[in-house]
């Protein structure tokens, strides 16, 4: 196999397995043949569990010794595949021609089997185990991407619910039905201008005045109307379609920032950078190309990290968060509290603030519990002298709880929901949460 890959990109220099290039160009040809003679076939992709933990106790050389180990027993055990690869990080995959579900099942607990021996880390034996999602053609889906997506919901729930291996179902897909029209839909609805930007302000507690705004992409999608992000962002990540999306948000929230700065609102404006996005070496370069093109200072641009998925890849996000912050960047961990960092990371990283998860601040007049959670993040942040800002603020009595708590910024319904550009100039211009502006002929068009 290896004498028919292109270059070195599609050759994994750590397992000498092919890489996840390769496998995604062969699946399409063993689709296609695979059509044409009227059969079936198998792919299986692998994830190893607690391989973090484990890279983290005994350091990332054991972890590269762990994966080549890994890869010679999964090529070994899937010999009679049609192509195997490592996809990348932890995760294998294997296709596997004319199959049943039956015969999938058989090939799944075979691989499982090959990591039962234990392996060695530094002379201790250490137990691996994995997780298989399996999905099979036609039956599950006929055109490749597809057929990788519901392979990694069925992994996903192999992991889920710890039952080792698991084929695709229907019942479990978080994408099946109406959500399938989305993952067709997304790279046209980017070259079709379908995506808008509704945008919240973020009010200083202290002055109750706006001190900036979140720039939230919704989908006009023209069937089915407005798509909240939930619905359309997971599928993005998982096809690889969220760089193109997200460069697609920072054009517009940058052009908008411009264009409200020109009429007397020189505000910042956040936006939600997946961390997908990191592993893109541009994202930096194009960022301050978009500020040099729309003549605005670094500091008009926020970025905003989800807590759980930055210290997922915590390695590519540090390495973009530190050139960002070098440029004059600021970066926000989001719904801090729901994820696992800690104050070793957060000491560490370039972060300008921390925005507590809204779950805990909706209940925090209702659950002594949650209190202590918000106050203590508050008295946390401003230890590290970096600023906190409360989302999900819902009630005059939330508001003023933060407000004696000493919490420094809030984003929230009893302030104002996301709005549309024109919509948002009105409440700039007639809420008390508002800012002056310096042009006050914005006023007299509404």
């Amino acid at each position: 196999m290896a004498g028919r890959l292109r270059n070195r990109t599609e050759c994994d220099p750590l397992t000498k397995l092919p890489t996840r290039r390769f496998f995604q160009r062969r699946l399409r040809q063993e689709i296609d043949e695979a059509r044409r003679k009227k059969r079936s076939l198998g792919l299986c992709v692998l994830g190893l569990d607690r391989f973090r933990e484990i890279n983290h106790t005994f350091g990332p050389h054991y972890g590269d010794a762990l994966l080549r180990d890994v890869a010679r027993r999964f090529a070994r055990v899937t010999n009679g595949s049609n192509a195997r690869a490592r996809l990348g990080g932890d995760e294998f995959a294997a296709l596997f021609p004319d199959v049943t579900k039956a015969g999938i099942e058989v090939i799944c607990a075979d691989i499982l089997r090959a990591l039962d021996p234990p392996f060695m880390a530094q002379g201790v034996p250490v137990d691996l185990s994995g997780s298989i999602g399996a999905a099979i053609f036609p039956d599950h889906a006929e055109k490749s991407l597809l057929l990788f997506q519901r392979a990694a919901i069925a992994l996903d729930q192999a992991k889920q619910f710890a039952r080792g291996y698991a084929l695709y179902e229907p019942e479990d897909d978080p994408y099946s039905q109406i959500k399938l029209v989305y993952l067709g839909g997304i790279r046209n609805a980017i070259e079709l201008n379908q995506f808008v930007l509704h945008f919240q302000p973020k009010i200083d507690i202290k002055t109750k005045r706006t001190r900036g705004f979140e720039a939230l992409i919704r989908w006009n999608h023209p069937q089915i109307g407005l798509v909240p992000p939930y619905e359309f962002i997971p599928i993005a990540e998982r096809t690889g379609l969220i760089h193109a999306l997200s460069r697609w948000v920072l054009r517009e929230a940058l052009g908008q920032c411009r264009a409200w700065r020109r009429n007397g609102i020189d505000m910042p404006i956040a936006v939600n950078i997946s961390p997908r996005n990191f592993h893109d070496r541009q994202l930096p370069d194009y960022i301050a190309g978009l500020l040099r093109e729309h003549r605005l200072p670094p500091d008009r641009l926020e970025l905003e990290i989800t807590e759980t998925m930055m210290m997922a890849d915590a390695v590519h996000v540090s390495e973009a968060l530190n050139r960002l912050s070098e440029m004059g960047i600021r970066a926000y961990i989001d719904d801090f509290g729901t994820g696992y960092s800690s104050l070793g990371h957060l000491k560490k990283l370039p972060v300008a603030g921390i925005k507590i998860h809204k779950a805990f601040v909706g209940q925090m007049t209702l659950d002594e519990n949650d209190a202590v959670i918000v106050r203590s993040t508050i008295d946390l942040g401003h230890n590290l002298g970096i600023e906190v800002v409360a989302e999900g603020v819902e009630s005059p009595e939330i508001w003023d709880r933060l407000s004696l708590l000493g919490c420094d910024t809030a984003q929230g319904f009893y302030m104002s929901r996301p709005k549309p550009p024109v919509e948002l100039e009105r409440w700039i211009a007639e809420s008390p949460w508002g800012i002056k502006t310096h042009d006050k002929s914005m006023t007299k068009r509404k």
